[in-house]
Formats: C-alpha cells, structure tokens, sequence
C-alpha cells in the first residue's frame, strides 16, 4: 500500500556522503524533505540537486532538512556535493534499496520500452511530528524545491 498524507514517514538510518548514520526520527522537531533520485551527476539528477542548491537559503531560513536518497555510495554522493557544491546531505540506499522500497520509490522502471528495477524519483515532506506532509509522485526535477517552497507556502 502507497503511503498516504498523514501517514507516518517510515523511519530509516542509513550512511551519508562522509559514511556517517543518519537517522529520520533523529530529525523531529523540524520539517525534513526527503527525495529519491536515480544516481548521481546525471541530467535530471543534477537539475534537481541544483535547483534544492538554488533554494537552500530558504529551506535553511524555514528550518527543513533536505536529504537527498539514492543507490549511489558515499564516494559518489562527495564527487556529486564537491562538483555542485551542494549544501545539503545526500544518503545512500544500497540495493535491494529497503529504504526506497518502504516509501514505493523502488521497484520496476520502464524506459524507452525496456523494463528494469530503478529508483523512482519520487519526493516526500514529512512534517516535525514525522508524518507525509506532502508526497509528491510526478515529479518535475528542475523545479521540484521551488514547488515544494511553493505550496508549503514559503515563497
């Protein structure tokens, strides 16, 4: 079953870039965005870092943490925040990708008419208390912080 608003966010603990444990119920108290990606410095996976990079001040300002999720190691996540200068923390959800699979942002991807297992890109608000505050399954990459900004009302 696909987690609902309200619902409350699944927790998880899993390495960050520098190989440290991060963990979702470690961060109640402020508003944490979490968004699954596919793989580090590729197009649209770039666009959306990019444009959360171009955002930050305001997510900073408003207190939301943003953790990037994909399958990529800690060594990639480094190269992928050193080439863009990301400022926010990226983590990694090695496969079989339980973390991913718990919020339905794992699973089988079709793609120029093949079928494969992937990383959905997928991104989830869950608010202070650890709840799905927004969840957002269509996701537009270049734009995705400036909506997310947008309809919590922030800008």
């Amino acid at each position: 079953m696909a987690l609902q608003i309200g619902d409350l966010a699944p927790d998880f603990t899993l390495p960050d870039q520098r190989g440290d444990a991060v963990t979702l119920s470690s961060l109640r108290g402020q508003r944490v965005v979490l968004y699954f990606y596919p793989k580090d410095d590729t197009p649209g996976c770039t666009k959306e870092a990019c444009n959360f990079r171009d955002q930050w001040s305001a997510f900073e300002q408003h207190g939301i943490a943003v953790l990037g999720i994909s399958k990529d190691g800690a060594s990639s996540h480094a190269k992928f925040i050193a080439k863009y200068d990301l400022p926010f923390t990226l983590l990694t959800d090695a496969i079989p990708c339980p973390v991913a699979e718990s919020y339905g942002s794992y699973g089988l991807k079709k793609f120029m008419g093949r079928e494969s297992m992937g990383m959905m890109r997928h991104t989830f608000v869950v608010d202070a208390e650890g709840k799905i505050e927004k969840a957002y399954i269509k996701v537009t990459a270049a734009t995705m912080a400036d909506d997310i900004l947008k309809d919590l009302a922030l800008v």
